[in-house]
């Protein structure tokens, strides 16, 4: 009974911080370039995706929602209370605006050995995003973003918004495919429909608790950045982020980062708009990318210190 209890309590935590600080990531943007609309409406549309997505990996893959993602981390042969630490740390990360990679952070402390290539697929994941986003937005879409800026007290076409909320499903279906792993570590690897359905109730609500909250302290990592209010930027924004996480999913099922991900694009993609906006210095956007990367880097320390001090911890009070 006990061990019910606290897979459920674990999987109720990390629901909830996962989604509250990785949603920055996929949602940051949707949030941002649509605070006009009514917080229920955005939050109908997501909540569809991840049913969405959540049916098909659970349909597909045989009851395994995290799309194989879990087989190289082991079901714990007892749950105990040092399973709960991780995701009560990233809520208090998240409290004070610092991205913390949720991957390392709570799937460590399930298998300290998978770190290794967790990192290693993150840090990758980094520099392909940073690289790819300064390429793209300096070579191909410099041009929009420079008509982005000129023209952003002109009314949007409906063109633009159908196109944003195709991107913004796209990146939240990529996005939850990987990200899948670091919530449902904390259930059996294969799901009866009764979890599924208590899954999908328990997300659709905790999520509606992060739209109300317009993304939480968080959220300032997106708007801080250059035209991310715009809501064409934002599309072009996903739409990029998007495939780069397909492409990492196709390239393998080992867990990684989205978090890094995402700041290697925003890092690219500032780098890029510094050659727009003359008015603009390198040491400004210097400063603004370092800034995260140091927020991203104390995130992952205190992640290694939780994963690694814990399990160390428990021997030493037994």
């Amino acid at each position: 009974m006990m061990t019910y209890l606290l897979m459920i309590s674990g999987f109720l935590l990390a629901s909830y911080s996962v989604v509250a600080n990785d949603a920055v990531q996929t949602l940051g943007t949707f949030l941002s370039s649509n605070s006009h609309r009514p917080w229920w409406v955005l939050w109908l549309f997501t909540c569809s995706v991840l049913t969405a997505v959540l049916v098909y990996g659970w349909f597909f893959y045989h009851g395994d929602v995290s799309y194989g993602r879990l087989e190289i981390i082991p079901v714990p042969q007892s749950f105990t209370w040092v399973y709960l630490i991780p995701p009560l740390v990233l809520l208090g990360l998240t409290r004070f605006g610092i991205p913390v990679s949720t991957t390392v952070l709570i799937l460590t402390v399930f298998a300290p050995e998978a770190l290794g290539d967790i990192l290693i697929k993150s840090i990758l994941g980094y520099w392909v995003a940073l690289i790819a986003s300064l390429i793209i937005y300096t070579l191909i879409t410099r041009k929009l973003e420079e008509y982005f800026i000129k023209t952003k007290d002109q009314e949007i076409s409906l063109l633009w918004i159908i196109l944003q909320w195709l991107a913004t499903g796209f990146l939240w279906s990529q996005w939850l495919i990987q990200d899948f792993a670091n919530i449902f570590t904390y259930l059996p690897r294969t799901l009866s429909w009764k979890w599924l359905i208590f899954s999908l109730v328990v997300m659709g609500i905790l999520q509606a608790a992060i739209f109300y909250s317009q993304g939480g302290k968080i959220q300032e990592i997106v708007t801080s950045k250059t035209n991310t209010q715009d809501i064409r930027s934002a599309t072009l924004i996903d739409f990029i982020y998007g495939f780069i996480l397909l492409i990492f999913k196709e390239y393998s099922n080992i867990p990684m980062s989205t978090t890094w991900v995402f700041l290697g694009l925003l890092a690219g993609r500032e780098m890029a708009m510094t050659f727009i906006d003359q008015n603009r210095s390198f040491r400004e956007t210097g400063k603004i990318v370092v800034n995260d990367v140091f927020k991203a880097f104390t995130g992952l320390v205190v992640s290694l210190i939780v994963a690694f001090g814990l399990p160390l911890f428990v021997k030493l009070m037994t």
